[in-house]
């Protein structure tokens, strides 16, 4: 966590870029060098409207320029979604717990992502892969609805030509543009084949994915405290003072986002 979680960074809006009909993606240059570690996230503040978290979806080793991809649900992110190059936004950061990646290396790792969960999958993806060779296998499995809702399309499509990674894609509803597989993404778990007892797995998307996301990952073998979870979903302050990210006896935004299942399981109502 940042020395001063209440200090607010102004930075510049570069770009902004349609990713999907509901999510937008911000380029930002803070007028101070910045960094996070992939999983944490940053408090960005519109003045005059509000702020709220969002995980970066950028490299974490690129200090000086940030993404973050932005799903339009209410007033505050419609205002971000309407910024325009030069305008001046507001930066809290970094907050929370991110991924061990110190701790995965060496092993076999499998994300899984669905949906919007592919924004701060990208940033732990690029971390993954400025290490590569340093795991024994790495696997991503990712789905979404329909192709006009994947995140990053012709960047993820292009992961196929690495040779560090094990890739497959799938959509719950196909269309002219897509040659890929179609079906729920829980339905390609089966061509992944490691040692589910010490292997990794992490799982980023919508909390229904997530729930059944796991559910199947143990199915398969994998141990509760190797599955890591993003627990996002209800953040607000961002510092564990308003209460709304409350799981049990922790705080998304203060102990995680980033959580092992082992760590959460059995508080009732995670999913909710």
């Amino acid at each position: 966590m940042c020395k001063n979680p209440y200090r607010l960074i102004k930075a510049q809006v570069l770009d902004v870029i349609t990713e999907t009909p509901s999510i937008k993606t911000i380029r930002f240059k803070p007028e101070e060098p910045m960094s996070f570690s992939t999983g944490q996230f940053f408090e960005i503040t519109v003045p005059g409207v509000g702020g709220a978290p969002f995980t970066p979806s950028s490299r974490p080793s690129q200090k000086d320029v940030f993404e973050v991809s932005v799903m339009r649900v209410g007033k505050l992110t419609r205002v971000i979604h309407e910024l325009k190059p030069g305008d001046i936004i507001g930066a809290r950061g970094p907050l929370g717990n991110g991924y061990p990646i110190d701790y995965f290396r060496g092993k076999e790792i499998l994300v899984l992502g669905g949906g919007c969960g592919f924004a701060p999958l990208r940033s732990l993806m690029y971390s993954l892969f400025e290490l590569s060779g340093q795991f024994k296998q790495l696997y991503f499995r990712g789905g979404c609805k329909n192709p006009g809702e994947f995140l990053y399309r012709r960047e993820i499509e292009g992961w196929y030509e690495r040779k560090d990674l094990n890739i497959q894609l799938t959509v719950d509803k196909g269309d002219d543009t897509w040659k890929g597989n179609v079906g729920l993404v829980l339905n390609i778990l089966d061509s992944v084949h490691i040692d589910y007892k010490t292997a990794i797995a992490i799982v980023c998307g919508p909390p229904v994915m997530m729930k059944f996301g796991t559910k199947k990952l143990l199915e398969m073998g994998f141990s509760d405290e190797h599955i890591y979870l993003s627990m996002e979903k209800n953040m607000s302050c961002g510092i564990g003072k308003c209460g709304h990210c409350r799981i049990g006896t922790y705080y998304a935004c203060k102990d995680g986002p980033v959580f092992t299942y082992s760590k959460i399981k059995s508080f009732p109502e995670i999913w909710d």
